[in-house]
């Protein structure tokens, strides 16, 4: 049977500030510079999910794409548009909030929801139209 990805796109909004409570103030704003403000700063992320499977011989699909957005309506859109990642994401207490971590974030948060998360084979989340990470479970 043939072995196909599908991707789903969606975007979300949050803000964050980039800080370690294991360094020490300085140690932040060396490392993290602007992006340390103590009120934060926000973004407009891009986040692509991509699935990878076999093709069902009955559906013709691998997995249905309505499936695919209700999970990532839960395990995205409801924790993580329109909210500070820092003061309203549990997850974010012990890890800051960068990019990558963002992205493991959204990874864990697909695999606890989907039906079969041995599907989930990509996570591609765009800060910026120049700073992407993607992430793979790795």
């Amino acid at each position: 049977m043939p072995l196909a990805n599908i991707t789903r796109v969606e975007k979300f909004s949050s803000c964050h500030r980039l800080h370690s409570n294991n360094l020490s103030n300085e140690e932040n704003v060396n490392i993290f510079g602007k992006c340390n403000n103590k009120n934060g700063h926000g973004h407009n992320y891009k986040v692509e999910v991509t699935v990878k499977g076999l093709i069902d011989e009955n559906t013709g699909m691998v997995m249905n794409v309505a499936d695919l957005k209700k999970y990532i309506d839960i395990a995205v859109m409801e924790p993580l548009d329109h909210k500070n990642l820092d003061l309203d994401v549990p997850y974010f207490k012990n890890h800051v909030s960068t990019t990558e971590n963002v992205a493991i974030f959204i990874w864990q948060s697909l695999k606890d929801v989907m039906h079969n998360p041995n599907l989930l084979y990509k996570v591609k989340l765009y800060e910026t139209d120049k700073n992407i990470v993607v992430y793979k479970g790795e």
